[in-house]
């Protein structure tokens, strides 16, 4: 067979090697380049709310030490915020900060609900302090640096990306907290009530939690969750929410019942208990009744029910729907203000 193609001309072996050299070069630059932006955003984070970030030492009743956490300062004149498993049952609090600085601070106020708590530092002011940012802005795969005091070791600065946002986790006390945010940041115990923080140097979580033997799982309190704390808790000293006096459990609606009702719960919150007198027993709410429904929003267990009874419902009159041996019934209830450490 023929060859009609023209010979090519062979190739200078040094001006391939050069090439192939200069490539190599590029890439390393462009390599080292990636590499200094991460480093810059992680250390001008640090170097920008570190001196912000405070260990919170809590003493027993003897004056013994009880126990360490973190806290970020969010106003120079001395507002700390914490995690409430951080300060509770503590009889005194001692905060130290990057320089050293030692100041006991009392309790503004806590919210087992969300796990966060607000301190006050002694008589100490202008504090460096840090700003709250917007969370709901955040987006998954986002870089954030997560500082504390993990294990004793002071000034530990972790980072790591968003996991995954609008997160439920279970408080201490049984009630879900909303809008947690997921992040791979490494925590471990004496992190929590640190900062969460984005790029821009704004706290957008505070840390809570972390998943034993789970790699790389951690939660933080997500900021606009901290700012509504944080106001409730200047304004009122705790954080104000609805109640209705039951004590229930989340059960399946039968299929033919919701259909006979026209609604379309798979689920509702059944009422196993109801206080005396309580807003529910005054309108005519009995135990064993399926609440499928209050204030015209569907109620599928009995976290959507604790979800709804906000401070926004306290006082003013709600309907809830319940479904009664099959027939759904409805009921004008009053919410009162929740008592502390009571139920739904």
């Amino acid at each position: 067979m023929l060859d009609f193609t023209s010979p090519s001309e062979p190739e200078d072996e040094g001006v391939g090697v050069a090439a192939a050299a200069l490539a190599s070069d590029q890439d390393y630059a462009a390599d080292a380049e990636i590499l200094d932006a991460y480093s810059r955003a992680v250390t001008s984070v640090a170097d920008a709310v570190g001196p912000a970030v405070l260990r919170v030492e809590t003493r027993s009743a003897g004056g013994r030490p009880a126990g360490t956490g973190s806290g970020v300062t969010i106003a120079p004149d001395g507002l700390v915020l914490t995690n409430c498993h951080v300060v509770e049952g503590a009889k005194g609090i001692r905060l130290l900060d990057t320089e050293g600085r030692v100041m006991e601070a009392r309790v503004i106020g806590v919210d087992p609900d969300t796990d966060l708590a607000l301190l006050r530092a002694g008589a100490v002011r202008d504090l460096p302090h840090a700003r709250l940012g917007n969370s709901k802005a955040l987006r998954r795969g986002q870089l954030v640096v997560a500082i504390g005091n993990p294990l004793g070791f002071e000034s530990t600065v972790t980072a790591g990306v968003i996991s995954a946002l609008g997160r439920s986790l279970r408080a201490r006390n049984g009630r879900l907290i909303e809008d947690v945010i997921q992040t791979d940041a490494a925590l471990n115990p004496g992190n929590s009530g640190g900062p969460l923080v984005s790029s821009r140097g704004e706290v957008i979580g505070i840390n809570t939690a972390v998943i034993r033997g789970a790699q790389g799982i951690c939660f933080a309190v997500a900021a606009n969750t901290a700012e509504f704390v944080l106001s409730e808790l200047i304004q009122h000293g705790r954080v104000r929410r609805g109640y209705v006096g039951v004590s229930g459990q989340t059960i399946e609606v039968p299929r033919r019942h919701a259909r006979l009702a026209g609604i379309e719960n798979a689920s509702g919150a059944m009422i196993s208990a109801l206080e005396p007198n309580g807003p529910a027993a005054t309108a005519g709410l009995m135990s064993y009744d399926i609440i499928v429904q209050a204030d015209g929003l569907p109620v599928t267990g009995v976290d959507d029910l604790i979800r709804l009874l906000n401070s926004e419902r306290i006082g003013r009159s709600i309907a809830i729907d319940v479904l009664r041996r099959g027939t759904l019934r409805s009921f004008e209830v009053t919410p009162s203000e929740r008592p502390a450490m009571k139920a739904a």
